[in-house]
């Protein structure tokens, strides 16, 4: 399984993007999916999940009421809308899927949020 993101930028406080996640490959066997960030000088932390129907969903706190995941089974592609943008979002955002027990990672897609 391959994943590309895309979709990363810059973007000024209160505003929005939208990042996608194209998988490839053996995408037959994903299961669930998720957005994970990663800031300068931080471990990397979950901000959302999606089961394989997409019919469950989980947030990280900070995020909640702001960032929507979803996912396209038939386009192999997941979503990451993200509202109401803060300084403190920024960071590397890598795609992650979970196919036959083994973690996929994409290489990430910078979002900078200017205050």
């Amino acid at each position: 399984v391959q994943l590309v993101e895309s979709g990363g930028g810059l973007v000024q406080a209160g505003g929005s993007l939208r990042l996608s996640c194209a998988a490839s490959g053996s995408t037959f066997n994903i299961n669930a999916m998720g957005w994970y960030r990663q800031a300068p000088g931080k471990q990397r932390e979950l901000v959302a999940g999606i089961t394989s129907g997409g019919g469950s969903t989980n947030y990280a706190d900070s995020v909640k009421g702001r960032f929507t995941i979803s996912r396209d089974n038939a386009k192999n592609t997941l979503y990451l809308l993200m509202n109401r943008l803060k300084p403190e979002d920024t960071a590397v955002y890598y795609c992650n899927a979970e196919a036959s027990g083994i973690n996929y990672w994409g290489k990430g897609t910078l979002v900078t949020v200017s205050s």
